[in-house]
């Protein structure tokens, strides 16, 4: 059944899921795409959304994804994709929520301990690793085409974006939208 599948890995994502939602793309993208659930197309859209919308990415694509892929099964009824919503939402969240329940007394009480200290050293290179790999799995066809012209102006796009970004305070909502407009003028 689809909610026992969809419960089973989004556990695995809430639980193995470190560094944030960026960092656990790759992670959301194997589990969801991977068993045919949905297109690799409508993945990077469900990424682009969820970037788009209040909330954490990795929560807001679970909710979207719980939702799309009950009707991908065949349960055509809204309802089905509510249920799935609810259930992928939860089930990404309890393995995050019962850790940090746990451990924060624990890491509270030992922080200045050498061992914490470097545990912690240790996994910030990890989250960085696993933030360039979810840009490097965003790099696909689906989001920089497949022409040539497609191609350059996309990597155009991103470069500029990238800049303002790293060199003037403009805002990001600012830069989405006026990349919307580019693609506006540019494609249509």
């Amino acid at each position: 059944m689809i909610y026992l599948r969809l419960i089973w890995s989004y556990l695995k994502i809430g639980l193995f899921g470190f560094g944030g939602g960026y960092a656990m793309l790759s992670l959301i993208e194997r589990e969801i795409v991977g068993p045919g659930w949905i297109s690799e197309k409508m993945f990077t859209d469900i990424v682009a959304i969820s970037q788009m919308t209040p909330g954490p990415i990795g929560i807001n694509s679970a909710t979207y994804i719980g939702y799309v892929a009950p009707v991908e099964a065949g349960f055509n009824h809204p309802l089905w994709g509510v249920l799935g919503s609810v259930i992928c939402t939860f089930v990404v969240v309890l393995p995050s929520f019962l850790l940090v329940a746990y451990t924060s007394h624990f890491i509270s009480r030992h922080k200045e301990s050498v061992v914490i200290r470097g545990i912690f050293k240790g996994l910030r290179p990890v989250v960085i690793g696993l933030i360039a790999s979810a840009a490097m799995l965003l790099m696909n066809s689906a989001n920089y085409g497949t022409s040539p012209f497609e191609i350059w102006i996309s990597v155009a796009v991103s470069a500029c974006v990238l800049a303002l970004t790293l060199f003037t305070r403009i805002h990001p909502i600012i830069l989405i939208i006026l990349s919307g407009i580019a693609g506006l003028v540019i494609y249509y």
